[in-house]
């Protein structure tokens, strides 16, 4: 009885979450924004999180010239989806009507060509390609062992090798990815404008003056202050309710 109760309990939860994500496009077909705004947000207050929802709540909030919010919304569909060509371009979009113009500082050399190469896929699909590759070898293996002409034994052999390296690769890509996604720590400023101190106080000199939309990144917290770093490579102290953390 009590089985059959969770699965009722469990299936009215999901017919319920499908109606809110389906009225909140209703909504926003609608011209509602607002009211499709709380749609989508009782998804996540039931903990449905996905980048199509963030990319929609993203679209709403940019349709009422909402700019931070809109960033933000965007920036947690890519942290889902980071290769989402159209949450890609809306987010650029939005990024044109923040009034910061902060450089971008590239990295370069072999640090841009490790990032670039292990960003192409997320630390879960890298696993998943591990286990691929994993697979794989123990077919060569099997094929080597049980193979009766030295011309096969000698095929499979090279493949298993080729088949190691490529397995070490995308185990130590996916190693290196979850500790990038990890460590890095994007924030979007939400207050109209603030200042950033060069010490966690108020009576810290003004470094500069950012906006609301504003991509930084979060390096360490003391107290109500948290250190940030720009897209410029310049670094202060910021208001911790000045921004909200994207993960």
């Amino acid at each position: 009885m009590k089985n059959i109760v969770y699965i009722i309990v469990l299936v009215s939860q999901v017919f319920f979450a499908q109606n809110n994500f389906e009225k909140g496009n209703s909504l926003y077909k609608s011209g509602k924004y607002e009211q499709a705004i709380d749609a989508y947000t009782s998804e996540l207050t039931a903990k449905k999180h996905s980048a199509e929802l963030y990319f929609n709540l993203g679209n709403c909030y940019y349709k009422l010239n909402k700019v931070a919010p809109a960033i933000y919304n965007y920036e947690k569909a890519l942290v889902l989806n980071p290769n989402d060509s159209e949450i890609l371009n809306n987010l650029k979009f939005a990024q044109k009507r923040t009034v910061d113009e902060i450089k971008v500082v590239p990295t370069v050399g072999f640090a841009k060509l490790l990032r670039d190469f292990t960003a192409i896929c997320h630390y879960n699909s890298w696993a998943w390609i591990s286990v691929g590759f994993s697979v794989l070898f123990l077919v060569s293996f099997l094929g080597y062992y049980f193979s009766a002409l030295t011309l096969h034994k000698r095929l499979f052999f090279a493949g298993m090798f080729v088949l190691f390296l490529l397995l070490l690769i995308s185990v130590a890509s996916a190693i290196f990815e979850k500790s990038h996604f990890k460590k890095e720590r994007p924030a979007i400023v939400f207050a109209e404008m603030t200042d950033v101190k060069s010490e966690p106080q108020n009576k810290g000199n003004s470094v500069v003056i950012l906006h609301e939309g504003t991509k930084v990144f979060v390096k360490e917290t003391v107290d109500n202050w948290k250190k940030i770093q720009l897209t410029d490579g310049s670094e202060g102290w910021i208001d911790s309710n000045a921004i909200q953390e994207v993960k």
